[in-house]
């Protein structure tokens, strides 16, 4: 699975505010980790996460739609996904468990420094490093003022002007 930078940085929740950069990169490598063979570490470190501060049956329940996401992820890979093309179910999973995510630490601000833990820690080591989605979290800021322009990529960029 290819990591994308389309628009993440961007990313914004249906009620219009900024996605929290660390719910984007946490939730992009939770679906990283969905397609491989270890998938059972992330949904382990997912329960325990949300166990903190919701109730047991709602960690739970978390962890069974990991684990029903996970087989609509594998459904559409298998399903003949172009390699490297974004596949719309793999989108719309990494939308899904960012915003997850993000309303988590909007209620739960404290839970950043863990959540940090996890993606480093626990979700990173999982993902394979040759589809590129391996590495540190990518936040970038930039102002432009007048006819300034700013261009800004966590990875590849190519810029044609004419």
């Amino acid at each position: 699975m290819k990591s994308r930078t389309r628009g993440h940085g961007g990313a914004r929740d249906p009620l219009g505010a900024a996605m929290d950069p660390l719910a984007v990169a946490v939730g992009t490598a939770l679906v990283g980790a969905m397609a491989t063979d270890s998938w059972q570490q992330a949904k382990r470190a997912l329960v325990a996460l949300w166990r903190r501060v919701r109730p047991e049956a709602e960690a739970d329940t978390v962890g069974a739609e990991f684990g029903q996401a996970r087989t609509r992820l594998l459904a559409a890979l298998e399903g003949g996904a172009v390699q490297g093309a974004p596949s719309p179910v793999v989108s719309a999973l990494e939308t899904d468990w960012q915003f997850r995510l993000h309303l988590l630490l909007r209620e739960h601000p404290d839970l950043a420094g863990e959540l940090r833990r996890v993606l480093d820690a626990e979700l990173t080591p999982l993902l394979p490093e040759e589809d590129g989605t391996r590495g540190g979290t990518v936040v970038m800021k930039a102002q432009a003022s007048g006819s300034g322009r700013v261009y800004q990529a966590g990875r590849d960029q190519h810029i044609t002007e004419r």
